[in-house]
């Protein structure tokens, strides 16, 4: 760990708010977990920070060294963060198919892009495969330490930290919990984390409708940033979580909409995924239940993606 006080020992110990507005006719109420209140306005930090820690302490990234990873944006921006006060260089494989903000927050911490061109406009199995190779090139040629986060367990301690969090903000009093599955880390250590404190709390995994993999279902291009790989992540563990929701592009993009205009919270679409997937789960468990999803990121990474929308 580090000495002094850094922008590193502000990750983490978000607020937990709930919706006053955008609330299910008679069911229960819905808490959102702030993740926005993380140094780049995103859950990411807390992962990026974990892996990065891991790979110090036992000496696959060492002083001098450099870090490779291919991502959406959040993690990137988030590994960004992380390498520019820890004073790695850092190489990022990303694509023109993710918000332009977010390429331009990594460079600004000082990153190194190659960006990717996706013949849809979307994400893709292919554009992630694809990503995924180009790390790998980077990884082999530079011998950098690759961060590789759909496969990386180091992140999982980081949401188990998340869980035991939400569980003492509750005082217990949580019934359901929502998350999006990118890498399925953070469902995942949440998971694990609250069933450990009560193994009856229903938890709920959400993906794009347009590729509804883990339901079953053949992948497809979908514009929620950041979730729906395409394929079954190497994190997904079957029995992780009791029900898969599936929510289109077009809902979640409504929903972080209302979000704004109604509770004056402005975030991403895996955002608005999960506050739909998230309500649909309190009129199941009615007016006596508390349920609790993410606000995964702010929504000033999307301003551009929003903006077409209001014209």
């Amino acid at each position: 760990m580090h000495g002094q006080l850094d922008i590193l020992d502000r990750i983490g110990n978000t607020s937990l708010m709930p919706l006053r507005h955008i609330v299910p006719a008679n069911g229960a109420r819905v808490l959102l977990k702030l993740e926005n209140e993380n140094p780049t306005g995103s859950m990411k930090d807390r992962m990026a920070l974990a892996m990065i820690e891991a790979a110090e302490a036992d000496g696959r990234l060492r002083p001098g060294g450099s870090v490779v990873e291919y991502t959406a944006g959040s993690t990137g921006v988030s590994l960004s963060l992380v390498c520019a006060v820890k004073g790695y260089p850092l190489h990022i494989v990303t694509s023109d198919a993710f918000a332009r903000e977010k390429l331009d927050h990594m460079q600004i911490l000082g990153a190194r892009l190659q960006v990717l061109h996706s013949e849809s406009g979307g994400m893709t199995e292919k554009l992630t495969r694809e990503m995924i190779e180009a790390a790998r090139r980077i990884t082999v040629n530079t011998g950098a330490f690759w961060t590789d986060q759909l496969k990386n367990e180091d992140q999982i301690p980081a949401y188990h930290k998340m869980a035991d969090e939400i569980w003492s903000q509750t005082n217990g009093q949580i019934d359901g919990f929502v998350q999006s599955v990118g890498t399925a880390g953070s469902l995942r250590g949440n998971a694990e984390g609250l069933r450990r404190h009560n193994a009856a709390i229903r938890i709920v995994a959400v993906e794009p409708s347009e590729s509804p993999v883990l339901s079953g279902g053949r992948p497809g291009s979908h514009k929620i940033d950041g979730i729906g790989a395409g394929f079954v992540v190497p994190l997904w563990r079957d029995g992780i979580a009791d029900h898969v929701d599936t929510v289109s592009t077009e809902e979640a993009t409504a929903m972080a909409l209302r979000l704004a205009r109604e509770e004056g919270l402005f975030a991403g679409t895996s955002t608005g995924a999960n506050v739909i997937a998230a309500l649909r789960l309190a009129e199941q468990l009615g007016p006596a239940a508390t349920v609790v999803t993410i606000m995964v990121d702010t929504g000033m990474k999307y301003l551009k993606t929003f903006g077409t929308r209001l014209s």
